[in-house]
C-alpha cells in the first residue's frame, strides 16, 4: 500500500487479520455459507474500515486499494483484465454442456439439493473449457519419479543373475523333506 503508515497498532492487526488466511473467507468455505452480496459489501466496507484506521490521512488516487474501493480500477493491458468477462458475453459450462439461461440448474443436474457441481464460466462462442487434467501436475512429477526408481531397480536385478547361490546348502528345496526322514548326510559312494 502507498502512503504513509499510522502508528495505530490496532488498526494494523485488524487489517493483517482481514487479509490473512485467517480471515472470514476461510471461514465461510469451512462452514458451507453461500456468498451474497451483502456479505461482500460488508466485507469491504470492513477492508476499508480497517485501512482508514492504518492511514487516516488516506491513500493517493493513483493507489490500487482505493481505486478498488471507489470502483475505478481500470485492468486493461493487464493480465487480470483477460479474465474479466461481461454478463452478457457469459456462458456457463457444467459436464461439457452449455447451461442455458432458460432452463433451471435441476434441469441438469436433477432435484437433489445436496449436489455439488463444478461450473465453469466461458466467453460465448468459445465454446466448451478444456477439460482438467485428472491429476494434479505435482502427482504426475510424483508418479514419473517413482515409475523412474522402479525402472532403475529392475535393471539392476537384471544385471545380478549371478546362480552361484543355487549350489548352497540352503537353497535345496528338498532339504527338509531329508532332514525329517534322517537321510541327511547319507552318502552312496565309499570312502
Amino acid at each position: 500500500m502507498n502512503g504513509v503508515k499510522s502508528v495505530y497498532p490496532v488498526g494494523a492487526r485488524y487489517l493483517k487479520r482481514m487479509t490473512s488466511a485467517e480471515g472470514m473467507g476461510k471461514k465461510q468455505v469451512e462452514a458451507g455459507v453461500c456468498v451474497t452480496m451483502e456479505m461482500v459489501k460488508d466485507a469491504l466496507d470492513q477492508l476499508r474500515g480497517a485501512v482508514m484506521i492504518v492511514y487516516p490521512m488516506g491513500l493517493p488516487p493513483y493507489d490500487p486499494i482505493r481505486m478498488e474501493f471507489e470502483n475505478k480500477e481500470d485492468l486493461s493491458g493487464t493480465q487480470a483484465g483477460l479474465n474479466v468477462i461481461e454478463e452478457s458475453e457469459a456462458q456457463l459450462w457444467w459436464a461439457a454442456k452449455e447451461l442455458r439461461r432458460t432452463k433451471k440448474l435441476s434441469d441438469y443436474v436433477g432435484k437433489n439439493e445436496k449436489t455439488k457441481i463444478i461450473a465453469k464460466i466461458q466467453q460465448r462462442g468459445q465454446g466448451a473449457p478444456a477439460r482438467e487434467p485428472i491429476i494434479s501436475s505435482a502427482e504426475q512429477k510424483q508418479l514419473m519419479l517413482y515409475y523412474h526408481r522402479r525402472q532403475e531397480e529392475l535393471k539392476k536385478l537384471e544385471e545380478n543373475d549371478d546362480d552361484s547361490c543355487l549350489n548352497s546348502p540352503w537353497a535345496d528345496n528338498t532339504a527338509l523333506k531329508r532332514h525329517f526322514h534322517g537321510v541327511k548326510d547319507i552318502k552312496w559312494r565309499p570312502r
